[in-house]
């Protein structure tokens, strides 16, 4: 069973919050587990047990080519020992970048599919044919968000966090935002960074609530203009941001999920949208290791955990 190290919280200091009278703090789930870091440890904790309890020793999941799902899953197959499958996006390309290379090194086969097919990755007959292909195997979804990584990610918020006024976390498929929404407390309210382009995000998380049938005892709100042109994409601006919050706090952050939340916390910060008194807990997701990925594919230097 994986079992995660106690996640850091770290207050930050910087004379903005000290005049608005604010208090940030980040909660640090990069910092969780060695290998499988941030949210995806809560994520796959317990479709790793439910697999292993149904005598499967094969996982198979969703990816593209810089997938933090597709790394995490990898080191976590690796640690319990139990075969997996990465089903890739797009075409295999010599030399692997970084982060499907260290997955192939794990023991991790790699299937790559060409975009159009990949688009019917969650089609009965497709899953089937995969299982015709590879036999019997325990199905992860692109991203792991399920009814079990939702249970995972419930467990993120402890007692100890019931003092902060404001969560806030980066949203991909909606996983983690579930599950930190029905863990929170009166008076509690979950702010979410979509790292995707549109409103429709609106309706998945709504989605994901009713059909999981989750409740809370707090709010949430979800913020759209912090995705920098949509996911994946980037500016000069966010990157000098990434290299400013490294500077000042000693944290790195990526730029597709955890660089756009703490953008707009702080963006948001700086508008008065926080009341004095208010106590802001930034969940830090992981995903660090993709920042290799992002400098190999565009040449653009950012902060890594090694520095």
């Amino acid at each position: 069973m994986l079992l995660p190290n106690p996640a850091p919280i770290q207050f930050l200091t910087h004379t903005i919050l000290e005049e608005k009278g604010i208090e940030l703090a980040v909660k640090r789930l990069d910092l969780v587990h060695p290998e499988v870091s941030g949210n995806k440890f809560f994520k796959l904790k317990y479709n790793l047990e439910k697999a292993k309890s149904e005598g499967k020793n094969k996982i198979l999941t969703f990816g593209g080519a810089f997938s933090n799902h597709i790394y995490a899953t990898a080191e976590a197959a690796k640690a319990e020992n139990i075969e997996a499958i990465g089903v890739i996006r797009g075409e295999r390309t010599e030399p692997l970048n970084a982060t499907l290379s260290h997955a192939e090194s794990l023991g991790m086969y790699l299937h790559f599919i060409d975009r159009n097919t990949y688009r019917n990755k969650t089609e009965l007959t497709f899953l089937a044919h995969l299982k015709e292909k590879f036999g019997e195997y325990y199905l992860i979804p692109e991203g792991g968000t399920n009814e079990l990584a939702i249970e995972g990610t419930k467990e993120i918020l402890d007692s100890d966090d019931q003092k902060f006024s404001h969560v806030c976390s980066s949203i991909g498929t909606g996983g983690t935002f579930s599950g930190l929404y029905s863990s929170l407390s009166e008076n509690q309210k979950l702010l979410g960074f979509s790292s995707l382009k549109g409103e429709f995000i609106h309706q998945e998380i709504a989605d994901l609530l009713k059909k999981y049938h989750l409740n809370s005892q707090g709010s949430f709100e979800i913020f759209t203009n912090y995705h920098f042109g949509g996911y994946a994409k980037h500016n000069q601006e966010l990157i000098e941001f990434l290299w400013w919050f490294y500077d000042s706090f000693g944290i790195v952050l990526d730029p597709i999920y955890t660089g756009k939340m703490a953008f707009g916390i702080w963006d948001l910060i700086k508008k008065d949208y926080f009341s004095e008194g208010s106590k802001i807990l930034m969940i830090h997701s992981g995903g660090l290791q993709g920042n290799i990925g992002f400098t190999e594919m565009t040449g653009i230097k950012l902060p890594n955990p090694s520095m």
